[in-house]
């Protein structure tokens, strides 16, 4: 399967400030690899862009609470 991103300007998904991401995360709402591509960005601990719908501040966010969970 493909990303929804996949042939789109790069650009969308690496605004200047999170508050300017809602294009790209209106892309990965309807994308079918959100999640892997989510649990990649995760993972890698990916510093800027907007992957599988999420922000560098919303990934920050997920990592906490799985520390805090775990």
């Amino acid at each position: 399967m493909l990303g929804a991103c996949r042939g789109l300007d790069p650009t969308i998904f690496y605004p200047d400030r999170d508050d300017d991401a809602d294009v790209a995360k209106q892309v990965c709402a309807e994308c079918s690899v959100q999640q892997t591509c989510l649990d990649y960005a995760l993972a890698q601990r990916e510093k800027a862009g907007v992957w599988g719908g999420a922000t560098e501040r919303d990934r920050r966010r997920i990592l906490r609470q799985r520390r805090r969970s775990a």
